[in-house]
């Protein structure tokens, strides 16, 4: 797979801060964490009471300790030194080829993800290493997926293709009497199908890991008054003339393991007057978050200017003005108050508005790429309320 060469990029990079801090053993187990420096897609993990374990060594060899299951998978989609199997309950599972690589390790001083390391594998790691030499690296991770390589700019400009079919899909059969649900398949179908299409086109060499289906997360989406709900899900609510409905696809939408956000507050048969001045406050504030990004700025400038508008409107404020995205949902940096992260290119963002009312509450949200003078929207839809009317 001719992609294979960004994850060895990126483990070259780590291997140069493992160098630099002298760590003899780096252990990450984080499912994003480890399909960022291999291209692995896993399905178990510590949930399943089954952890994956990626391990990279000073001298540049890299391991994946992985259920025997997934053996087969994990050499197909990583080009690592070895794959390193277990079978549940037999010979003490993980642990012991664990043991092995920490027995290997030159010096005492190791780097663990360490906000995300299931406690089962902290307990082991411990009785085996002075605590005191064990450090957190997910800075050091997090630093490094602020910035986004070619590989994960082309995937998300076509996440937000899929993004954008979805909203486009869910338009067409959005009517009164419609329940939610039935809303929210049509998106996931349409999504499917333009995940595929996009995959056939671009990515036919990572076959047969090409997955078009749209994410298991459930739907964000509201109709009328549930729209008060933030995070309410496609439910059994029937559509209504004249009143709002909300769709907001973070974590709906992931593509080739990609999530973005985007978000968008429909009309149902005609405008609401109510929902419309809540939305232009909406608008207002994200395009006023939009105007501070670029390279340079600062990400508490960019929610400072988001929150002037909410507030001065006489609304609070409802949530940060974004946050970074990649294979996870949620990265860093933020588009909060307190985060003094420096913008560059690069960098990708969901960039938000919103406005919460008595009745209702409205939101925008968008993906967009910091770009050398600016940004570039990956989620390109309009925002005029008489083009946001459905049926």
């Amino acid at each position: 797979m001719s992609h294979m060469k960004y994850f060895m990029q990126r483990r070259k990079r780590l291997l140069e801060h493992m160098t630099r801090l002298d760590y003899s053993l780096i252990l990450i187990t984080d499912p994003s964490y480890i399909f960022y420096f291999t291209g692995y897609h896993s399905a178990l993990g510590a949930e399943w009471g089954r952890p994956e374990l990626f391990v990279l060594m000073q001298n540049g060899e890299s391991y994946l300790i992985t259920p025997s299951m997934e053996e087969e998978m994990a050499n197909a989609q990583t080009d690592l030194t070895q794959v390193i199997p277990w079978t549940d309950g037999l010979d003490n599972e993980w642990r012991k080829p664990l043991s092995q690589l920490l027995s290997k390790a030159d010096s005492e001083r190791l780097g663990i993800d360490y906000l995300k390391i299931p406690r089962v594998v902290w307990d082991f790691i411990v009785e085996h290493k002075n605590q005191n030499n064990i450090e957190d690296i997910c800075p050091i991770v997090e630093s490094m997926r602020m910035i986004k390589d070619d590989y994960e700019i082309q995937i998300a400009r076509h996440t937000g293709e899929v993004a954008v079919a979805m909203l486009e899909a869910a338009m067409e059969v959005a009517a009164p009497g419609v329940y939610e649900f039935e809303v929210s398949l049509a998106a996931e179908r349409a999504g499917t199908y333009k995940a595929a299409e996009l995959m056939k086109k671009y990515y036919e060499e990572d076959e047969p890991f090409n997955y078009p289906n749209i994410s298991n997360h459930q739907q964000i989406m509201a109709a009328g008054k549930l729209t008060t709900m933030c995070h309410h899900r496609a439910g059994m609510t029937q559509l209504k003339h004249g009143e709002p409905l909300f769709i907001c696809h973070c974590g709906a939408v992931s593509f080739k393991g990609f999530y973005l956000g985007f978000d968008r507050t429909l009309f149902v048969g005609k405008g609401n007057e109510e929902v419309s001045r809540l939305l232009n406050i909406a608008e207002a504030s994200q395009k006023a978050a939009l105007s501070e990004i670029k390279p340079g700025a600062v990400a508490e400038d960019v929610f400072s200017a988001y929150a002037e508008v909410i507030q001065s409107a006489g609304y609070p404020i409802p949530f940060r003005a974004g946050r970074s995205l990649g294979f996870s949902v949620n990265g860093a940096p933020q588009l909060a108050k307190g985060d003094q992260t420096i913008l560059k290119e690069g960098m990708i963002f969901a960039v938000d508005g919103g406005a919460d009312g008595q009745n209702y509450r409205t939101q925008v949200g968008d993906s967009i790429l910091v770009t050398k003078d600016g940004y570039e929207f990956i989620t390109p839809f309009t925002k005029k309320h008489d083009e946001l009317i459905v049926y």
